[in-house]
């Protein structure tokens, strides 16, 4: 597993009645990978994870393992309630051929760190796929700390780390409590940058979904030295991304997708559309980013 480069943290396509639109979910995903992305995270918060009936989770993964076929590494999202259904949800993405997992604290419940990293310790000791954790304290009130990432050392399938925090103190305090033990990706879009120039290795972002290409080239410019150009995108880019950082976020990238052609806004209850004047807000920024794309 390579984590490296731009994995956009896809959508799931509905229906008009709500359903899963399979065909339109996997329409979303080979756009995705036709405009250059280097791998894919699905069902994550994006994906509307905890929206999807177990059924329905499966449905999504075989039918994104069906359309992805290799061409990059599939990362699916491992988001339960309890620990027990945490741990044979990444047996049954094992199986159905998932190439890594992204797996959150159990949802709802905020443990102590000694049951987050039990958690962790069960789902991690269920599967042989690699596990990247997923730290956002502000979406999900659990925070990974340094204590729990250093109990988990010794756990060989947790080999990454998504950052979907403000502070990027974090990049740094990782980086120098345990070297390359973990790989740090940065999770949190307008924050991405700073995350990539402290030491991530790579960036699971929302706003890709709508802007791939863009994405793409900031990462390929800043790998390459060419921070003028990477600065020149982030800037253009920083209204959209800032998005990614509200409560309405699924919405707003969704909306966002629906505007540039890519896919619909249709999310599942209890999220609603946007509408009003946050609706005509974000529709203005996706605009104006559209009319004067940076390459």
């Amino acid at each position: 597993m390579e984590w490296t480069g731009v994995f956009p943290a896809a959508t799931t396509q509905f229906t008009e009645d709500l359903s899963i639109d399979i065909p339109q979910t996997q329409r979303v995903l080979d756009d995705l990978i036709r405009d250059g992305v280097h791998g894919l995270v699905v069902m994550g918060t994006c994906g509307e994870n905890n929206s999807l009936e177990p059924a329905e989770k499966i449905q999504v993964l075989e039918a994104a393992r069906e359309v992805v076929a290799g061409r990059v590494p599939l990362i699916v999202g491992v988001s339960e309630l309890t620990t027990l259904r945490a741990v044979a949800f990444a047996r049954q993405a094992e199986r159905i051929g998932a190439d890594g997992l992204m797996v959150l604290p159990a949802m709802v419940y905020v443990p102590t760190p000694a049951e987050l990293e039990h958690h962790f310790r069960l789902v991690g000791g269920a599967t042989g796929l690699p596990i990247m954790l997923y730290n956002n304290p502000t979406a999900y009130r659990v925070e990974i700390g340094l204590d729990v990432l250093s109990r988990l050392t010794d756990v060989p399938t947790i080999q990454a780390v998504k950052e979907s925090t403000s502070d990027t103190c974090r990049y740094t305090d990782i980086r120098n409590a345990f070297g390359d033990r973990y790989v740090i990706m940065a999770g949190l879009d307008d924050v991405a940058l700073e995350g990539l120039v402290l030491g991530a290795a790579g960036w699971i972002s929302g706003l890709t979904s709508a802007f791939p290409r863009e994405s793409v080239a900031l990462v390929a410019a800043l790998a390459g030295g060419d921070m003028v150009t990477a600065l020149r995108i982030y800037r253009w880019f920083m209204p959209l991304l800032h998005l990614d950082a509200a409560h309405d976020l699924v919405q707003a990238i969704k909306l966002a997708e629906q505007i540039m052609g890519r896919g619909s806004e249709r999310v599942r209850l209890p999220r609603l559309k946007l509408a009003g004047a946050r609706r005509d807000a974000v529709t203005r920024m996706v605009e104006h980013a559209a009319a004067h794309r940076p390459i």
